[in-house]
């Protein structure tokens, strides 16, 4: 009898030491100091979690009514936008506006028959955004402060995802996950000029500071497609890991970084030089006792903080934002979120 409780005393400790440990380990945690405030769109949840990168705590979260996916901060600074994406059991169709000072709902604007709105961009010199919608394969120019859609402009393809502006053209890229593609839209003639194919699930998208190069991630195919804005043809392919859905340039346009989300890492390459540079392990994946202390790794999400110091990577498993040191190419500190964080914004 006394073997027994000796035995059941030690399991019971045994199971509280390896509680306690989880916890430290998985637990987040923000060492650095930064300004600025991080928006982490977190889809399960159905929230914003809003940070203080200089205080190091959460200021908020916001819950919605509607599940959304992507966001970004308008240019007054004052509002930010978010896509109403909706989950399996609604079809979202529209995208909310909130005021920065009181993290409260000021409208929501109707997309009309364009549905699931994803991918959004800011349009240069204005208040106005770009959406890409994927039912309905849409881009739509919405003004924010009447909260009407100026412009909806077809893609042409299927699955149309996330978009880019350029940084001195009126020129958007929208990528087409089913049809492997991007399409090209001049946004003062309103009409696609060019469709270039790249391969499977064209999904991820950026442009160079100097508008110059596109770099696309094709998630099923593993690879990256490098395309020229001038001459619109692809000019060269690079391999990444394990679906690579986003993908994000270096505020200098030195690097570009690209989170592999079954691979659970972050890889680097030289922009110019096309070599990659580093691989980014995210802990929980490298080996047995990373996966017992840790969550399975899937990094998604990715922003560059504007000062150029650190990125931001959104860990959907794990529920936290991985930062990392763009001096070290290191990750120097994680945020806690809310349940699947996905897309990310930031706020001066």
């Amino acid at each position: 009898m006394k073997k027994i409780k000796y035995l059941v005393l030690i399991l019971t400790l045994s199971f509280f030491s390896f509680t306690t440990i989880l916890l430290i380990y998985r637990n987040p945690n923000f060492s650095i100091k930064t300004n600025g405030t991080l928006l982490i769109v977190n889809k399960l949840s159905k929230s914003i979690t809003v940070f203080d990168l200089n205080k190091g705590e959460e200021i908020t979260e916001l819950f919605l009514e509607i599940e959304p996916h992507e966001a970004i901060a308008l240019n007054n600074q004052e509002q930010f936008v978010i896509t109403n994406y909706g989950d399996s059991n609604y079809i979202g169709k529209s995208i909310s506006v909130l005021n920065t000072n009181t993290y409260k709902v000021e409208k929501i604007i109707d997309l009309d028959v364009s549905h699931r709105p994803h991918g959004i961009a800011k349009i240069n010199g204005s208040n106005n955004v770009a959406i890409v919608t994927d039912i309905g394969n849409d881009l739509l120019i919405v003004d924010i402060e009447s909260g009407s859609i100026k412009t909806k402009i077809s893609t042409q393809q299927k699955l149309s995802h996330m978009v880019v502006v350029h940084p001195t053209k009126s020129l958007a890229y929208v990528t087409n996950v089913i049809s492997g593609s991007i399409s090209i839209i001049d946004l003062k003639d309103e009409k696609v000029i060019c469709i270039i194919e790249c391969g499977g699930g064209t999904e991820g998208v950026d442009i160079t500071p100097d508008g110059k190069e596109l770099w696309v991630t094709n998630s099923q195919d593993n690879s990256i497609s490098i395309i020229s804005t001038i001459t619109n043809k692809v000019i060269d392919t690079l391999a990444t890991g394990n679906e690579a859905l986003r993908l994000k340039f270096s505020i200098d346009g030195k690097y570009c970084l690209v989170p592999n989300s079954k691979d659970g890492t972050i890889r680097i390459y030289d922009q110019k030089t096309r070599k990659q540079i580093k691989i980014i392990s995210v802990p929980g994946k490298t080996n047995l006792i990373e996966r017992v202390l840790y969550h399975t790794p899937r990094p998604v999400g990715i922003l560059v903080h504007p000062n150029g110091k650190y990125v931001f990577v959104a860990n959907s498993n794990a529920d936290k934002v991985e930062v990392i040191d763009m001096r070290t190419f290191e990750i120097v500190s994680t945020i806690g979120t809310g349940r699947v964080p996905d897309g990310l914004a930031f706020l001066n």
